[in-house]
């Protein structure tokens, strides 16, 4: 879709959003502790940041969301003791993850987990300067909590919410893929980023009742594919590393 068209669906695109906004159901972040450690072994410090997706709204406690699937299959793929800590909050943008960590003072980590960019899409965000404020994130990270490697999940495929109609699904949509092929072209620039791109189902059926919200079986998938990650790569490059 050219910017043209962008401009001249622009009216009937704000109230396709307005509408949506007033008839979604506001589903509350899930119960249950954002910190905690699971397995036994070696420590291995872990951080989560992000928006909505990451604090698991969609489900009803911690365990059933991102986190509780990441940090057991990581501990159990690991073999580490996973001491981790969620640090999310609906609705933030990549700039506003920044502000509320800096008010968290999270604990010292050594991989960190970022969720976001739906929103910054949402508030429509340049895909370059979103890139250029995940940078600054990641450099806060890195100088402030010791976080050697962080790890950005992708955007979902907004393209398939059910809850968006057409065409503001079809531009959001088209928009979401922009910015993750911005953040995957940087991550690959870095020694410590890495986007990881998870392709899972997304039908009604693996949403929430909002139909835009994660549901469990998306939050499994994805918590298990970054668990894979973590253990396979990061975990056993830096276990090589060190072993003389």
């Amino acid at each position: 879709m050219s910017l043209a068209l962008k401009l001249a669906l622009a009216p009937l695109l704000v109230v396709q959003a307005v509408a949506t906004r007033r008839r979604a159901p506001v589903l509350p972040e899930p119960e249950g502790p954002r910190q905690g450690q699971v397995g036994a072994g070696r420590v291995l410090r872990l951080l989560i940041v992000g928006d909505s997706s990451a604090a698991g709204v969609g489900v009803r406690t911690q365990d059933e969301a991102l986190a509780g699937h990441l940090t057991r299959t990581l501990a159990r793929r690991s073999g580490r003791r996973v001491r981790w800590q969620l640090v999310a909050r609906s609705g933030i943008t990549t700039v506003q993850a920044l502000e509320l960590l800096k008010q968290a003072s999270p604990a010292p980590a050594e991989v960190a987990i970022v969720v976001l960019g739906v929103n910054d899409v949402i508030d429509q965000v340049p895909s370059h300067r979103a890139v250029l404020q995940r940078a600054e994130l990641v450099d806060w990270l890195r100088d402030n909590t010791g976080v050697r490697h962080v790890v950005f999940a992708p955007l979902p495929p907004v393209h398939r919410f059910p809850l968006l109609p057409q065409p503001l699904r079809h531009v959001m949509g088209r928009d979401a893929r922009r910015h993750d092929e911005a953040v995957a072209r940087w991550a690959a620039t870095r020694d410590d980023v890495s986007h990881l791109p998870i392709d899972y189902a997304l039908g009604p059926e693996h949403m929430a009742d909002d139909g835009f919200h994660p549901g469990e079986p998306v939050y499994r998938a994805c918590g298990e594919a970054l668990a894979a990650f973590v253990a396979g790569r990061l975990i056993t490059q830096n276990d090589t590393e060190t072993t003389p």
